[in-house]
């Protein structure tokens, strides 16, 4: 059977999810989002120019992609239903990643209020997909307030830090009924493969990729890197020991 991913009523074959910001401009973007392969996309709401559709950002996304508005540069739950209100108003469907951040240091999203969010936007038919710092009580409280899936950070957004915040994670991967999509912090393609291993459902990467010296093969990089986590974690990993164990006999040999 294939091996899909449904969320929001999208069935998904790739589960790399992919963001638009900080690439050098708006052709190296979507020449990275073909190479991803991804089918879901995050940009900010305040990138988009609705006028000047030459240098609107949705010029360059290719079509085919789910669009995931998110709530950039709210600072409360308020702030955030009336940014993803606007996105649908402009025609950016009903998905929206919650990003409620009043953290100006570390940048560390506020759970109390992005639940509140969820809940309000969930309820006016949203697909909504809260970012989050990795907690499995707040985690349950946004799954009861009508979250589609679940992303916790790994490590600070746009740091490459690869994911530090694992145990956390791997608690939520464990004991969540809802997808889990690790964003934030992932640097490497063996990293986006490790999330996978694990058993995230998918993964977001937008730094990594779009700072790379060749962010449009390292897009691809990130594409194998996914499918190669993902074929390992179905595979069954195997075990862990805490001794050597020779792979072939070591005794008989030469009699």
């Amino acid at each position: 059977m294939e091996d899909v991913l449904t969320l929001g009523g999208k069935v998904l074959k790739n589960r790399l999810f992919v963001g638009t910001g900080k690439f050098a401009d708006h052709k190296q973007m979507g020449e990275a989002l073909e190479a991803s392969n991804s089918e879901v996309v995050t940009v900010a709401l305040r990138r988009v120019d609705m006028e000047e559709q030459e240098e609107d950002i949705l010029h360059d996304i290719p079509k085919e992609m789910t669009l995931m508005p998110n709530t950039s540069g709210a600072r409360n739950a308020d702030e955030a239903v009336r940014i993803a209100r606007l996105a649908k108003a402009c025609g950016m469907g009903n998905w929206i990643k919650i990003e409620v951040i009043s953290d100006h240091k570390y940048l560390l999203p506020d759970n109390e209020e992005t639940t509140r969010a969820t809940e309000i936007l969930a309820n006016e038919g949203f697909v909504v997909l809260p970012y989050m710092s990795p907690d499995l009580m707040a985690a349950k409280r946004m799954r009861d307030a009508g979250a589609a899936a679940i992303m916790p950070l790994g490590a600070p957004i746009g740091s490459n830090k690869g994911i530090r915040m694992k145990e956390m994670i791997q608690i939520m991967i464990d004991e969540m009924d809802l997808p889990i999509v690790v964003d934030a912090g992932i640097g490497k393609p063996s990293e986006a493969a490790e999330a996978m291993e694990m058993g995230a459902d998918a993964v977001l990467v937008n730094t990594a990729i779009a700072t790379a010296s060749d962010p449009v093969q390292m897009a691809r990089a990130f594409d194998y890197a996914v499918r190669a986590g993902r074929i390992g974690y179905l595979s069954g990993l195997g075990p862990v020991s805490a001794t050597a164990n020779a792979s072939s006999p070591l005794t008989g040999f030469l009699g």
